[in-house]
């Protein structure tokens, strides 16, 4: 007897579930730009530049790996990746995304030239998520880079209230962004070289990676 479930069943069933998690992120994307002072418009735009982003990573440099071979992809992570990575070949390419990196820092950039922030309060909430995404992410062999997803945004949103809670939601947001790039990516780099992988991508999970997703979720707390 064939248990399997027929392909148009599964087909239309996948598509059911990715259209439900779509609008789910939709609308708290949306809650969460409101927040931020953007205008519905200006929100859609955001958020279509950020999904379609998502496909797009810029080539940066090349580093010379310290791994003499590829470390293979742990069970676990093997079932979301659908796709074959480039032959190591002793080199790691740094990339960056565009919708998990470019787009969020670029309107972290925006909101500091157009909104009257405390600059030393922001640079000091920066510096403290930078802290500790740096202690708590850690390398992941043949994937990059990992953290505990809530925690940053978490302590983006309490320092945000603490250090400045009539602007908490732009400060959350700069904090954790900026922090989770720094801590997590930047100040990793090293750890890159001892992985052996053939590409990392910064922000490379697009609007499901730590970079966006804790300046969103961090805003929705603040």
């Amino acid at each position: 007897m064939n248990h399997r479930p027929a392909p148009l069943v599964f087909a239309f069933a996948l598509m059911a579930v990715v259209f439900i998690v779509t609008l789910i992120q939709i609308g708290i994307l949306r809650i969460a730009f409101h927040k931020l002072g953007l205008s519905g418009e200006s929100a859609y735009l955001l958020l279509f530049a950020s999904l379609m982003g998502s496909l797009v990573n810029i080539p940066l440099f090349t580093i010379r790996s310290d791994a003499s071979q590829a470390q293979p992809v742990p069970a676990f992570y093997r079932q979301f990746i659908h796709r074959a990575l480039p032959h190591f070949e002793g080199r790691t390419l740094i990339a960056v995304n565009v919708g998990g990196a470019v787009i969020p820092v670029s309107f972290c950039l925006y909101l500091l030239l157009t909104q009257d922030i405390n600059l030393p309060g922001i640079l000091l909430g920066v510096a403290i998520i930078t802290l500790i995404c740096r202690l708590i992410s850690r390398p992941l062999p043949g994937i990059g880079i990992g953290m505990p997803i809530f925690i940053a945004p978490i302590s983006a949103a309490m320092i945000a209230v603490l250090l400045s809670p009539e602007q908490s939601p732009m400060f959350a947001y700069i904090s954790g962004t900026l922090g989770v790039l720094l801590g997590a990516d930047i100040f990793r780099l090293n750890d890159i070289r001892a992985m052996g992988t053939p590409i990392a991508s910064i922000g490379g999970a697009g609007t499901f990676d730590g970079i966006f997703i804790t300046g969103i979720v961090a805003v929705l707390l603040a």
